[in-house]
C-alpha cells in the first residue's frame, strides 16, 4: 500500500506543469506627465508683470483630472478639466504676478482620478526690478 501512495505521489508531482519562479508583473499604466510651455526655465520677469504660465499634462491611462501649481512650494493655484472628469491631455493656462525680486521655483504636478501623480516639474524664474 505504502507503494501505491509514494508512485502516485510521484505520478501526480511529474505530471504537474506550475511553473516556479517570479511571477510577470501585469503592466501598469504610466504616471502622467507634466510640463511647461511658457515661461521657459531661467527666464527674467519684471516685478509686477502678470506672467502667464502654460501647461501641457499628458496621460495614457485614466486621464488627468486636475493640475496643481506651487510657486515656491507653497500652493498657488489648482485647475480642472471643462470637458469631462479627466482627459487624455490637459493644457491648461495659470497666472502668477511676479512679485519678490531674486529666484522664483515653478513647479507644477499631474494627477488622475485615481491620485497617481506626475513628477513634479520645476522651472525658476528670476524676478528683477522695474526699470
Amino acid at each position: 500500500m505504502r507503494r501505491i501512495v509514494i508512485l502516485l505521489m510521484g505520478w501526480v508531482l511529474s505530471s504537474c506543469t506550475l511553473a516556479l519562479g517570479t511571477p510577470t508583473p501585469l503592466p501598469t499604466p504610466d504616471a502622467p506627465v507634466i510640463e511647461f510651455q511658457t515661461p521657459a526655465n531661467n527666464a527674467r520677469v519684471i516685478e509686477g508683470t502678470d506672467l502667464t504660465i502654460d501647461l501641457v499634462a499628458n496621460d495614457s491611462g485614466a486621464g488627468v483630472a486636475r493640475v496643481t501649481l506651487d510657486i515656491d512650494g507653497a500652493p498657488h493655484q489648482q485647475s480642472t478639466p471643462e470637458v469631462s472628469p479627466e482627459v487624455p491631455v490637459f493644457t491648461v493656462r495659470m497666472n502668477w504676478v511676479a512679485a519678490g525680486v531674486g529666484l522664483h521655483s515653478l513647479t507644477a504636478t499631474a494627477y488622475r482620478t485615481d491620485g497617481r501623480s506626475s513628477s513634479p516639474t520645476t522651472i525658476v524664474v528670476e524676478v528683477v526690478p522695474r526699470p
